[in-house]
C-alpha cells in the first residue's frame, strides 16, 4: 500500500490520517513538523533587554506548568 502525500494534505487532513493510523510513524513526524498555526510567535531576542523579557516569558510559562503538575 502506498502512502498518502502528506505535503498535499491539509492539516485537519493530516490530523485524522494520524488518529486513524496511529502507527504510521512518517505521518506523525509530518504532522509535528507542521506545528500549530495558532501558537504565539516570539522574536528572537536581539538585545539585552529583549533577552530578559524573554527570560521572564519562560520563567511564567515553567511556573505554570510546575504549579499544574
Amino acid at each position: 500500500m502506498t502512502k498518502p502525500d502528506f505535503s498535499k494534505m491539509t492539516r485537519q487532513e493530516l490530523r485524522a490520517y494520524v488518529l486513524a493510523h496511529r502507527e504510521d510513524d512518517d505521518a506523525i513526524e509530518a504532522l509535528i513538523k507542521r506545528g500549530n498555526p495558532n501558537s504565539p510567535k516570539y522574536p528572537f531576542p536581539q538585545t539585552e533587554e529583549d533577552l530578559r523579557e524573554m527570560e521572564e516569558i519562560l520563567k511564567r510559562k515553567l511556573g505554570k506548568t510546575e504549579e499544574a503538575l
